[in-house]
């Protein structure tokens, strides 16, 4: 793999895959996790970023992209947030253009954020009718306290009704600067081509005179809380999640969780699916997982099920996470869960697009790149010992967050 930094500071990958004359890139920029932002302005500002520039309104970008029968397009994580593009090869000049415009250039009109705006809070009241999300928000709330890991990605209504435009171009200003940002692009590409197409569109992209702002994410581990939430729902169908505090990406115990979190909740042969559905019957639907993040993250196990069984289903959760760091797991089921996260990571990184989006979100995590390659010869040589010693270091008390009716709330906890 291609890596340089260019004067201007932007860090530059590229991968060579002749096999396809597909080009698929990304520009990565990171989100500092600083506490005066404003939930659901990253998001905001990825939404509208594609909708004007200087030069070219909403629909010159759209007729250009559309045009090519090309992709590009703006997301944000609590993390980054990237431009994405990919086209045919011989169209990856003009489309690679027309994202440094939007890198440089972008106007956020204001009629294009009310646009944006009115979206965002129908998905945030429409993710608000579902338990899960309920439970899984007021969890982050109570784990991350001021944090803006402790919101969703869309931001809160409140949040978002009173986002101002100069808040959409202070953000842009303060982040969208070359030495905050990565650019990878995988697909037939000789290096030092796109190194010049990048000093030709990005030439007067430079380092603003103000420094760029890296402060604290998180407060330590030891410092995060433990309580039961609920919240009152009238639904036929109970939330019970349990969650902890867990490491960041950068962590020696990253891998094992992530074993862990493959063991638990992927797939039909996972040990709560086995356990809480097939064997007892509690469960509509069942899982964990373990997000990977540049700062502490968690590790959340959940189940829908009936409201009379919440009480039951909270127990059998608990008990099957935190056994974990009291029972070490038998060399077959070590097996089978190398085997199944191995077979899914492989299976991630299949396209030209799935290969920049991993190798630029690594990158810009801070691990970078070649944690791809280290990371799965780590999954290889984890033992039953480590993952018991990563469980007990990381399933202590945890946050329990429950979703459902009222009296059952009431009388079952």
């Amino acid at each position: 793999m291609f890596r340089t930094t260019l004067a201007s500071g932007l860090r530059v990958l590229v991968l060579n895959n002749p096999a396809v004359d597909i080009v698929s890139a990304r520009f990565f920029l990171r989100v500092d996790s600083r506490t005066d932002t404003p939930p659901g302005l990253a998001h905001l500002v990825s939404a509208v970023l594609t909708k004007g520039t200087e030069a070219r309104d909403s629909m010159a970008i759209a007729q250009i992209v559309e045009s090519l029968g090309a992709m590009l397009g703006a997301d944000s994580t609590p993390d980054y947030l990237q431009i994405a593009l990919k086209s045919l090869g011989e169209d990856f000049p003009t489309l690679l253009a027309l994202a440094a415009e939007l890198l440089q250039r972008a106007t956020f009109p204001a009629e294009q954020i009310e646009i944006e705006r009115k979206a965002t809070l129908q998905a945030i009241r429409s993710q608000q009718e579902r338990p899960f999300t309920v439970a899984y928000n007021q969890f982050r709330a109570a784990l991350y306290g001021n944090s803006p890991y402790a919101y969703p990605e869309l931001g809160t209504e409140e949040s978002v009704l009173a986002l101002r435009r100069e808040d959409l171009l202070n953000f842009y200003r303060a982040h969208f600067r070359p030495d905050n940002a990565v650019f990878v692009a995988v697909g037939p590409l000789e290096p030092e081509a796109v190194v010049r197409l990048l000093e030709e569109h990005l030439g007067g992209w430079s380092v603003p005179e103000t420094p760029l702002l890296r402060t604290a994410l998180l407060k330590p581990t030891d410092a995060f809380p433990t309580a039961t939430l609920r919240t009152v729902q009238p639904t036929q169908q109970s939330t019970v999640l349990v969650g902890y505090p867990a490491a960041p990406i950068h962590s020696e115990d990253f891998a094992a969780l992530k074993l862990i979190g493959t063991y638990l909740g992927s797939g039909l042969s996972s040990r709560l699916f086995t356990e809480l559905r097939e064997k007892r019957g509690l469960a509509y639907e069942v899982s964990a997982f373990y997000p990977t993040r540049a700062s502490t993250s968690h590790f959340v196990a959940y189940i829908g099920t009936a409201p009379e069984n919440a009480r039951t289903c909270e127990a059998g959760l608990r008990t099957e996470v935190e056994r974990l760091a009291s029972t070490p797991l038998g060399d077959s089921e070590l097996r089978t869960a190398k085997n199944k996260l191995l077979g899914q990571y492989a299976l991630g990184k299949q396209t030209n697009s799935q290969v920049a989006q991993l190798l630029g979100w690594y990158e810009i995590l801070g691990v970078g790149a070649d944690f791809d390659r280290e990371y799965t010869r780590t999954v290889e040589q984890l033992t039953s010992a480590d993952l018991l010693a990563v469980a007990e270091r990381t399933f202590k008390a945890p946050i329990v967050s429950l979703v459902g009716p009222e009296d059952v709330l009431a009388t079952v906890f």
